[in-house]
């Protein structure tokens, strides 16, 4: 018996290493260049698991963008319930645009493979849609639900900023634009 065979009988973490491959495959090269066979490599599993695991590429793309979307909500909406004051939360959302959401090119560059997928397949939209959900419940901790729906586009603007400007992102625009929606709040 061959050590790959050996090994995925006792294996019980390929399933996430595929997820996990899939999100870096797609951070390297885009949705439209993944495939089974470089999210197999990538993950170092044989090319069968692709199919022993998922029904195909959707479904696997599905469950790839589904975990990445929840652990940039999860984060998210711990930094925002540690907040306990007004001061905080302003503090917080400051801190989760300029250094936590989307902290790493990779992350910046999957936030936009999703969006871009969801604007054109519903099912990723729903996607996303649960996620932009999550964030305004998040923020409505501290805000009103308007204020939350102009600070959650303001945090996904400037991050579309990041993600291409060519100049790094001064803080101090975020700090002044999140002053000026929260001034009324």
């Amino acid at each position: 018996m061959t050590q790959e065979r050996a090994r995925g009988r006792r294996d019980p973490d390929r399933r996430e290493r595929i997820i996990a491959a899939c999100l870096d495959v797609i951070a390297a090269s885009g949705v439209a260049g993944t495939s089974h066979r470089k999210v197999a490599a990538a993950a170092g599993v044989p090319l069968g698991s692709m199919t022993y695991y998922f029904s195909g590429m959707d479904e696997l793309l599905r469950e790839a963008f589904a975990r990445f979307a929840t652990s940039v909500s999860d984060e998210f909406e711990q930094a925002m319930a540690a907040a306990r004051t007004p001061a905080e939360a302003r503090a917080a959302l400051i801190a989760l645009i300029t250094d936590t959401v989307f902290d790493s090119h990779r992350d910046l560059v999957l936030s936009h493979e999703l969006y871009t997928l969801a604007a054109r397949e519903p099912a990723y939209r729903d996607l996303t849609n649960a996620w932009m959900a999550r964030s305004r419940a998040a923020l409505e901790r501290h805000f009103d639900p308007a204020t939350a729906r102009m600070v959650d586009a303001l945090i996904e603007g400037l991050t579309i900023h990041r993600a291409l400007d060519t100049e790094p992102q001064d803080p101090r625009t975020v700090i002044a634009a999140v002053d000026r929606i929260l001034g009324g709040a």
